[in-house]
């Protein structure tokens, strides 16, 4: 058996593979990977601030800014004040037809991988990793 060390290389290597294996699609509906998990985010809480997107997903609030000006400039999300100098986000018709898009690459991606590998849907690898993600990032509040 590896070393349980390895395993940061091996998720390193599968989020590499993603990113090289959809860029083209992601193109196709001007986003890259990152922005399309900005939309997520959105989709999947109403009025979440740019600050909890950047935590959620633990980027750069400068990236996640970038990302989110460049899709406010695409229509698919709007921004809005909230209290100080909060913005809060959310996404636009456009915004939602493009996320029903993004989870279908997303999820083709990782169903092809499972059958690649043999892997079921249900395989507590699933429930582990997102027990350890839950540890690093704070739960958005819906």
């Amino acid at each position: 058996m590896k070393n349980i060390g390895y395993l940061a290389q091996d998720i390193s290597i599968l989020h590499r593979q993603y990113y090289k294996d959809t860029r083209e699609e992601f193109n196709q509906i001007n986003l890259n990977p990152t922005a399309a998990c900005i939309l997520l985010a959105v989709s999947d809480y109403e009025n979440i601030s740019q600050n909890q997107v950047a935590r959620s997903l633990v980027i750069d609030k400068g990236l996640a800014t970038r990302e989110i000006n460049k899709m406010n400039k695409l229509n698919y999300l709007t921004k809005s004040d909230g209290a100080g100098k909060t913005k809060v986000l959310n996404l636009t018709d456009e915004g939602k037809q493009i996320v029903d898009k993004v989870q279908k690459i997303r999820s083709q991606w990782w169903e092809d991988r499972f059958v690649k590998a043999g892997i079921q849907k249900d395989s507590p690898l699933v429930s582990s990793i997102e027990a350890v993600v839950s540890t690093i990032v704070d739960p958005i509040e819906k």
